[in-house]
């Protein structure tokens, strides 16, 4: 095979299997907006139909088996009680849309108007029906498990917004990422979360705490060390960028630099295209000391210095350290400081513990404003 003819091959692979890409997120969203039209055309019919205890579940008993006789095993009972369930959740968000949806679906065509004038008729797609779904029917049932609807919508944003995976999904659930960015914000900032996702304005923003490292498949309970540490971060830069969250690139391990003779590594650097600055990231296993914190803020020191571009944001230090003094930190660090010693840990946190310390967060807040 000549290069032309190679060359040419490989435009050919990347358009297909670019144009399969697009026609299977078309295929993905008019499966959801079936769903949900299936969901509303159930609801309706128990709200036209005979009041008694037991009248739904009958309804979709019968109808289940109908539809797997014609169809197949994808409208089991329990996959048309999750149809309803997602008209009824998400009928609110789009008030406007069911009457639309249902004509060009039970009609199965649209006219429309080609070059020449003639009428044509086509089948509808997903760009031609104008609605917001814009994951996978998968996605939806999973998130139609999580009930605070705050946190529901939040994983729904970022999902989409981050092109998660359905098993990425999961994780983030998983680790409690809504309720680490959480406790983190302040009021007004935990409302944000849950109608535009994680909303990056400034350092604060990208932090969350505890990270959870559990990918790294290191034994919390085993001796390792921080060149371990690091050198497993790098095995799985990929997690560990998912779970620093939006906008980082990563720049280099033990950079180097030199200053009075002296040499100092740092352990890890990042960029975050979305603040358009410096991130720098050092491991401690231990108890966090004034002198990690001492050390970080010389090297955020140097980087805005001598390493910092015109028109870039002050450089971020972040010290991941298993156990850490509120109080030292804020002895030790000036006001206004770029430097935040945040935990880790090895292990997914207990989601419940987690909403715990939410409520008792929320609850303080809302004291502080009477």
């Amino acid at each position: 095979m000549t290069n032309e003819v190679k060359e040419l091959l490989k435009q050919v692979r990347e358009l297909v299997l670019s144009a399969r890409k697009i026609a299977l997120r078309g295929v993905n969203t008019l499966q959801v907006i079936t769903n949900f039209e299936i969901g509303r055309l159930i609801v309706e019919h128990e709200q036209k139909g005979r009041k008694r205890a037991g009248y739904g579940e009958q309804i979709i008993r019968e109808l289940s088996s109908e539809l797997i006789l014609e169809f197949g095993k994808g409208f089991s009972k329990s996959n048309l009680e999750y149809m309803r369930r997602f008209f009824i959740e998400y009928q609110d968000r789009m008030p406007k849309i069911a009457q639309t949806v249902s004509g060009q679906l039970s009609a199965g065509l649209e006219k429309t108007q080609t070059a020449s004038g003639i009428l044509s008729e086509r089948q509808p797609t997903a760009n031609s029906i104008q609605i917001s779904f814009t994951l996978s029917w998968s996605h939806y049932v999973f998130l139609l498990a999580i009930n605070d609807k705050d946190e529901r919508r939040f994983y729904e944003i970022e999902a989409a917004q981050n092109n998660w995976s359905l098993r990425e999904l999961k994780r983030q659930f998983n680790t409690g990422v809504y309720e680490r960015l959480a406790l983190s914000r302040d009021k007004k900032k935990v409302k944000e979360l849950s109608t535009k996702g994680q909303i990056i304005e400034r350092p604060e923003d990208l932090l969350k705490e505890p990270y959870v490292l559990e990918f790294l498949g290191l034994d919390d309970r085993a001796a390792y060390s921080e060149h371990d540490l690091e050198s497993a971060i790098i095995d799985k830069l990929e997690h560990f960028l998912l779970e620093l969250g939006k906008g980082f690139l990563f720049e280099a391990r033990q950079k180097r630099f030199t200053f009075n003779s002296d040499h100092f590594y740092i352990d890890l650097v990042f960029y975050n295209r979305i603040l358009r600055c410096y991130v720098l990231i050092d491991l401690k296993l231990g108890k966090l000391t004034h002198q990690d914190l001492g050390q970080m803020q010389m090297y955020v020191n140097y980087f805005d210095r001598h390493v910092r571009l015109k028109g870039e944001t002050p450089t971020i230090g972040v010290i991941l350290c298993k156990m850490k003094n509120d109080a030292l930190v804020e002895l030790t660090l000036p006001e206004n400081t770029n430097v935040y010693p945040k935990r880790y840990q090895l292990y997914l946190p207990s989601k419940a513990e987690l909403k715990r310390k939410l409520l008792e967060w929320t609850e303080e807040a809302e004291g502080r404003e009477e």
